[in-house]
């Protein structure tokens, strides 16, 4: 066990994989996590069962969507418990049931948009829903540098963003997240921050000194905080250094860091990460860390099985 952070903001991590997988399956890579109204865990990933369900105590409650997902990558779940996913294989959003039945598609099954053309989707990377009014924002972001808006029934709406490095442009749209009041928070990963936009796309600021910040995941049911991932941004002649990631960086809504969690390198060892890729937080604060450690270190460590999922347990 190791525990993370400092003062009141302190977590305890096993460094063990999370979730009482049945005999024989894998996660492969798990991209993206969720927690639903009832603390069910939804961990999104690559091993051949694309949607496993745990409840909070890590206790397999069922599986699906291996017919309907090609390459799976973001996940949300939305006010009512429908189920967001983003699918970079078959560049695709799908809304569906808690059980896997297929509400909504978003994109054109396996027909991309141009890449870099600004139309919907080519490559899309996360989804989230807007709690106000059911709005569905897509991050656009490996094939585009665009954030588009959807109705609830699925009609686009506006689209907003474009390549760059300047303040309100993207390298790499990978996550997104809104708060209470609409604002949306954008993972600009290979630009090393997070952006804050209002609702329409209008620029606000920028929260800056983080390592690769590959994923977000706003919290309003306890004080309002910000749960970044961070993938490594050193190099190999640097993995022994420290503050470089991975790690995961909580904000207050302002973009004040109220605490760091992990301090070394890339490892197995408690209290390390590979890849912070997907990150969620449930009822009781607890903190849960999707890592797509084999797409980022399988060339580095080729035939390891990597750690994909960790659970940080609030202190209290």
């Amino acid at each position: 066990m190791a525990i993370l952070g400092s003062g009141n903001v302190t977590y305890e991590v096993s460094g063990e994989e999370w979730g009482q997988l049945p005999d024989g399956w894998v996660y492969g890579d798990a991209t993206s996590v969720a927690v639903d109204s009832h603390d069910n865990v939804f961990v999104f990933n690559r091993g051949g069962h694309p949607i496993i369900v745990y409840d909070s105590e890590g206790r397999f409650l069922r599986s699906w969507g291996e017919d309907i997902f090609s390459t799976p990558h973001g996940i949300a779940i939305g006010p009512d418990d429908s189920v967001y996913c983003a699918d970079v294989g078959d560049h695709t959003v799908r809304k569906l049931t808690p059980d896997g039945e297929v509400l909504l598609t978003l994109g054109d099954p396996g027909n991309p948009a141009k890449a870099m053309s600004g139309k919907p989707l080519n490559l899309p990377t996360h989804v989230a829903v807007d709690p106000r009014n059911g709005e569905i924002l897509v991050s656009d972001g490996y094939g585009n540098a665009k954030v588009h808006r959807y109705s609830p029934e699925g009609q686009l709406m506006d689209s907003w963003g474009e390549s760059g490095t300047f303040p309100g442009t993207f390298n790499v749209v990978h996550n997104v997240a809104i708060d209470g009041d609409g604002m949306v928070y954008i993972a600009d990963r290979d630009n090393h921050r997070i952006q804050v936009f209002e609702a329409d796309g209008t620029y606000v600021t920028q929260w800056v000194n983080l390592s690769r910040a590959a994923c977000i995941y706003i919290d309003t049911r306890h004080r309002p905080r910000a749960y970044v991932g961070e993938y490594y941004a050193g190099g190999a002649s640097n993995a022994a250094g420290q503050n470089l990631g991975p790690r995961v960086t909580i904000f207050d809504l302002a973009g004040n860091v109220v605490g760091r969690l992990g301090v070394d390198s890339y490892g197995d060892d408690p209290g390390r990460f590979y890849a912070p890729h997907g990150i969620t937080v449930d009822s009781k604060g607890d903190i849960y860390v999707a890592e797509v450690a084999w797409a980022e270190f399988n060339t580095i460590y080729p035939g390891k099985v990597f750690r994909s999922l960790q659970k940080l347990v609030k202190q209290r």
